[in-house]
Parts: C-alpha cells; sequence; structure tokens
C-alpha cells in the first residue's frame, strides 16, 4: 500500500492533546476515523463523504468522549471495538474484533492488533506502513499501567512480541500528542526511549517502576518549586 493511496489527518485536542485521525482512501474517498477524542465540529469541515466508520484504540473515556456526537452525525457508520467491549457502547453498528481482524474501508486494508498493557482492550491498527497506537506507545515510551484494568507484563508482551517486529520505517501515529514531536517511526521511537530497550521483561518492569518514581519526583518538585 502506498502513500498516496490514502491520506491522514491529525486533529489535537479532548481531554489532554488527545489525537483523533481522520483517514481518506485516495481510491474510493471512504473515510474513517481513529478514535473520537476530538469535538467532531473541529474536524467537520475536513470531512467531504459520509463517516463510514470509527475505529476505537481503547475505551478509556477521553478516547470515546465524542463517538455519541459521531454517531449522531452519520448514524449508519460502524464503530469497531475489541469485542469484550461491544457491551459497553450504545449504537445500531457495533463490531466486536480481535487480534488479527481484518477490517475493509474502501480500498484500504486494516490490521486489528489486540495490545492490551495500557489497558485490557487496548488495540492497535495497522495500515500499510501506518501504525495508530492509541495510548500502547506514544513517541518517546510506553502507555502507563496505572489503572485497575492495565497490567505492565502484558504491555510488555504487547509491545516487545507484536509491535516492535513490525517493520522500523513503521510510521507510529499516538493517542496522545506527549512526545517531542507528534509522530516518527518505530526505529525512532527506539532509539529515544529507555522504556523500549529493555533485555526481558523483568527489566521492562523495573524501567516502568522507575519512570512512575520519576514522574512522581518530577510532581513533587514542582509542586514545591510553586510554594
Amino acid at each position: 500500500m502506498k502513500k498516496a493511496d490514502f491520506k491522514v489527518q491529525s486533529f489535537k485536542g479532548g481531554f489532554d492533546d488527545n489525537f483523533t485521525y481522520l483517514v481518506t482512501c485516495g481510491k474510493t474517498n471512504t473515510q474513517f476515523l481513529i478514535d473520537a477524542s476530538v469535538p467532531f465540529r473541529e474536524i467537520s469541515s475536513n470531512v467531504s463523504h459520509e463517516i463510514s466508520s470509527v475505529f476505537i484504540t481503547h475505551t478509556h473515556g477521553d478516547h470515546i468522549a465524542y463517538l455519541n456526537e459521531v454517531i449522531s452525525s452519520f448514524p449508519d457508520l460502524k464503530v469497531i471495538i475489541f469485542r469484550d467491549s461491544v457491551s459497553g457502547i450504545s449504537g445500531e453498528n457495533i463490531r466486536g474484533v480481535d487480534d488479527h481482524s481484518q477490517i475493509q474501508a474502501g480500498n484500504l486494508n486494516i490490521e486489528v492488533i489486540h495490545t492490551p498493557g495500557h489497558y485490557d482492550d487496548s488495540l492497535c491498527f495497522y495500515m500499510g506502513n501506518i501504525l495508530f497506537t492509541g495510548d500502547t506507545l506514544f513517541v518517546g515510551r510506553t502507555g502507563r499501567t496505572i489503572s485497575l484494568r492495565s497490567d505492565t507484563r502484558q504491555l510488555y508482551r504487547s509491545v516487545y512480541k507484536k509491535l516492535l517486529i513490525l517493520p522500523g520505517d513503521t510510521l507510529l501515529y499516538p493517542g496522545h500528542d506527549y512526545g517531542p514531536k507528534p509522530y516518527c517511526t518505530l526505529k525512532e521511537n527506539i532509539e529515544i526511549s529507555p522504556l523500549l530497550c529493555a533485555v526481558d521483561e523483568d527489566d521492562f518492569v523495573k524501567r516502568m517502576e522507575e519512570y512512575e518514581k520519576m514522574r512522581n519526583y518530577s510532581h513533587w518538585a514542582s509542586w514545591l518549586d510553586r510554594r
């Protein structure tokens, strides 16, 4: 699949520098969204055809915040979501998917990769040389594992066994703008992130623990500076 076969437009906003992506098939003009994190009014002027589907990377509230708004605008659209989360979403056309599911949108083929860890229903969507990662993988680090339905060891297996084995020139499009730039290749990400250079699962767990300690220290230091 060549880049000319599709166009990706990113829209930042929502709860915490979230990204919603509008993807357009170059041959059929079919359009679909990755996540519903940004008010649809901020995207609508770029929509030239009816939105065919919304691909949900996981069901944390900030990623589905504007889903009902999109459904109201396009009642026939399909919502693509992890199979075990279907019952939590209201709508007429909810499609539950799992690891290795294949979705057709226009002439584009999207492969579903189930990547539990940050959240148990996390999905990544692989299309040509593009990887939409939600909160599983950001520019510069992985997602965090601090919620009740997260697991650091699962995250290691998802990232190291499923994502980092993809070609190094794969372009990563994350769910938030948390890094030094909005997107990068997998190869570049490995080079800049200590969390992506673990020697094994136990080492990754230690690195994640150190990362959380560093975050907590930074927050305390920032608070003390304001006193």
